[in-house]
């Protein structure tokens, strides 16, 4: 996995997996070696539960994964209780926290995965920003909601951006060009020309401006530089696998208390 050390510096457990080291066989790796995360429907129980075995290993901590299922929507669930913690049944796109023992998390195979964690009241979130989520300013959303239930300061927060599409690679159509220009003057400046009615979009761009918006300082916000279309041996791209396979997998970005 990748680990932002300066959110662990700070006193989070982080991760962003890769798809190395798992059970699963669902592309081209028939030896089984895949690391998928989630996806019931095209994965086996067994292996998706042996692969989060493995990827909290790493952790050396007996954390709870909290997870929500994602939608592509802007809804934050908060999780309070330690028994609010596993695969909520809940339709939202982060999850937020300031219980120990718990990682946050979200699901990604090539939308945006943004970690926050709060420095002085120790409260974190996990978001999954699509382009769905980025028009509906999830990531705003998210500190207005640590904000309003953790008091949480948006200047105290240091942010971690994963692995991702990128600008360079995620095409899009004419219908989330116009998405982003009804939200967001000026987001001309997230496209780039690629053929009649379709552009590039850069959503680490659009998600990083969302974060320094709200109050985060630049300084405190940190890049993946890696982008899942282009790097399949490493990461899920579901861009490229479903296509290609029919299905694929997921990784999973958290972010808990140390």
């Amino acid at each position: 996995m990748l680990v932002c050390r300066p959110l662990e510096e700070a006193g989070f457990a982080n991760g962003f997996s890769t798809r190395l080291g798992g059970v699963s066989s669902l592309t081209d790796q028939e030896s089984g070696i895949e690391l998928n995360l989630a996806g019931f429907n095209e994965d086996s129980a067994e292996n998706i539960h042996e692969n989060r075995r493995r990827f909290l290993a790493a952790f050396d901590h007996p954390y709870k994964l909290a997870l929500a299922w994602q939608v592509h929507g802007d809804v934050i669930h908060v999780v309070k209780d330690q028994q609010d913690a596993g695969d909520s049944d809940e339709r939202a796109d982060a999850v937020a926290s300031d219980l120990e023992n718990v990682l946050a998390g979200v699901k990604t195979a090539d939308c945006v995965p943004v970690l926050l964690g709060d420095t002085r009241t120790k409260a974190f979130a996990a978001v999954h920003a699509g382009w769905r989520g980025t028009v509906q300013s999830i990531v705003t959303k998210a500190i207005t909601r640590m904000t309003g239930v953790f008091g949480t300061d948006p200047q105290d927060l240091i942010s971690a951006i994963g692995p991702a599409a990128g600008g360079q690679c995620y095409e899009v159509g004419q219908d989330v060009i116009d998405a982003f220009a009804d939200n967001f003057p000026g987001s001309n400046k997230y496209f780039r020309d690629s053929k009649p009615g379709h552009a590039y979009v850069d959503l680490f761009s659009a998600n990083h401006d969302q974060l320094t918006d709200s109050g985060v300082r630049a300084e405190n916000i940190y890049s993946a530089p890696f982008c899942t279309i282009s790097h399949t041996d490493l990461f899920f791209s579901y861009r490229i696998e479903k296509k290609r396979y029919g299905r694929t997998g997921r990784l999973l970005s958290v972010i808990g208390r140390l």
